[in-house]
């Protein structure tokens, strides 16, 4: 029978020491209320002694978050004021629990501490029963044990559960682990503690020092964990933690190899993640598994030729299961006549010989060297052009006539009374002109584009990033639909980052009319 592994959540605790990651009240509200529709198990809400900050917001998520069966926890140090803390912040949530850590390396006990093993072990024992006394339920780490001598380390757990700890966490504090000693070290402990106590549950806390913490948590589950701790987007201290959505579904993947499962709600880790990415402010990088923009996105022609045929030729995870809407087709100058054939019947595109097609082919190829991607509304264009140059007049031509909206002119004033905008559009034959104020520069262009336009469209995602030592950016925009919620996502590239963003929204709202009339 598969194992269930609980999933304990530290974005609020371990996630929030990343430099510039800091969130106000509302946000860690906002996040918390996130993790539990994606079903962790536990949220670690963050460090109850360092800040009455802290303590604060712990106390709102216990209060708010804290009901039905998701537990509640914080973190202290093994000294009565710490767990006193913990106790104030999270007692009004449904189940708290009280985490409690301790280092157990030779360098932190005799470093760190300046104390003996011994009365390092006797600190730890102390906090555990003074735990108990306030809550039933008592998570103790043992820091630094991928580090620590084994048989002290040991000790140290038979101690802490004899007083009464009922979850005993191993970290690989810096990352020091590698997959099989992790592995090894963790079975051990799991068949010493099940002799000992088989209702404590024994769990992990990976770092992502070396980049082994997905692998060093995986392996720590084939060996009888029962419990991980992660942070979405693998943040966390330094190169961070163990990313929830990277170990979940490599389980969900390989399943029967683990005999084991989570109830995370897979179909809310994209949503998640960019969340957590949007209120730190932390970018995700694009090639990042799961969550990377480019984790379901094709360019190269062999992948978009395979995934055409067969998604799972190329495709071991399904997007919609992360809560990504689709694969992306990238069309770049290296994608193949399959994928750009594709692409053109979408668009009603009914080519008369294969002399034909190759004529557009070659057409594409021209285009996508000049413009590096390739979008639908180009194509469109392309098609066009293409059609209208026929000499059979343009039979097989793709679709109806269809004017799309083009940048011919803008001008952007920026200061702190009244941002405004003056944008100019060409569409057929028509031109439209339009102006409007908004919060910034970027709020004021989008109003006037979207004025212009008619269309009732929320943006939900802004990001500029420059592409070659800021001699081009990149501008993406995503935009929802506001009537049936669908994302399009578009980009665009220029010298100048204000009308790449224009661009970029102009090419999205294309998108969504070239979509309602195919």
């Amino acid at each position: 029978m598969s194992r269930k592994i609980l999933v304990l959540d530290t974005t609020l605790r371990d996630g929030e020491q990343v430099p510039g990651a800091k969130l106000n009240l509302h946000e860690k509200i906002e996040l918390a209320h996130q993790l539990k529709a994606l079903n962790v198990d536990i949220i670690e809400a963050g460090f109850a002694a360092s800040s009455q900050g802290d303590f604060n917001s712990i106390k709102e998520i216990a209060s708010q978050i804290g009901n039905g069966s998701i537990m509640i926890t914080a973190l202290a140090r093994a000294v009565k004021s710490d767990i006193d803390a913990v106790y104030q912040s999270i007692k009004m949530a449904q189940n708290p629990l009280i985490h409690i850590v301790l280092g157990t390396s030779e360098v932190h006990v005799n470093k760190k501490f300046n104390k003996t093993m011994e009365e390092v072990m006797e600190m730890g024992v102390d906090a555990v029963k003074y735990a108990k006394t306030l809550m039933p339920y008592v998570q103790y780490s043992t820091e630094d044990a991928s580090r620590s001598e084994f048989e002290y380390l040991w000790k140290t757990i038979e101690a802490v559960v004899k007083a009464g700890a009922t979850m005993i966490n191993i970290p690989d504090t810096v990352g020091y682990a590698v997959p099989e000693e992790f592995g090894e070290l963790i079975g051990k402990l799991n068949y010493r503690l099940k002799n000992l106590n088989d209702k404590v549950i024994l769990s992990v806390h990976c770092h992502n020092d070396t980049g082994l913490a997905t692998a060093n948590t995986l392996a720590a589950i084939k060996n009888g964990a029962d419990k991980i701790e992660c942070t979405i987007n693998g943040l966390g201290e330094r190169a961070g933690n163990a990313a929830l959505e990277e170990v979940v579904m490599a389980m969900k993947l390989r399943s029967a190899y683990y005999d084991a499962h989570t109830d995370i709600n897979t179909k809310e880790i994209c949503r998640t993640s960019r969340l957590v990415s949007n209120l730190t402010g932390l970018d995700i990088q694009v090639n990042k598994a799961i969550t990377g923009d480019n984790a379901f996105a094709h360019s190269s022609g062999i992948h978009q030729d395979g995934l055409l045929k067969d998604r799972a030729v190329y495709e071991v995870i399904a997007p919609e299961d992360v809560g990504v809407e689709k694969m992306d087709i990238i069309l770049t100058a290296r994608s193949g006549r399959h994928a750009f054939r594709n692409a053109a019947e979408k668009l009603g595109y009914r080519y008369q010989s294969e002399t034909d097609f190759e004529a557009l082919f070659n057409q594409f190829l021209e285009l996508a060297d000049a413009k590096k991607e390739v979008y639908d509304y180009d194509v469109y264009y392309l098609l066009q052009r293409h059609n209208s140059s026929r000499a059979d007049g343009g039979h097989g031509s793709a679709g109806a006539e269809l004017d799309l909206y083009e940048l011919v002119s803008f001008q952007v004033i920026s200061n702190d009374i009244f941002p405004t905008a003056t944008i100019k559009l060409k569409k057929g034959k028509e031109t439209f002109k339009h102006s409007a104020v908004g919060d910034g520069p970027i709020d004021a262009l989008y109003t006037a584009i979207k004025d212009i336009t008619g269309l009732d469209v929320d943006l939900k995602e802004y990001k500029i990033s420059s592409m070659s030592r800021g001699k081009e950016a990149l501008g993406r925009v995503s935009i929802r639909i506001c009537h049936d919620e669908k994302i399009y996502t578009a980009r665009a590239m220029d010298t100048d980052v204000i009308k790449a963003s224009a661009l970029a929204l102009i090419n999205g709202l294309n998108a969504i009319i070239l979509e309602k009339v195919n």
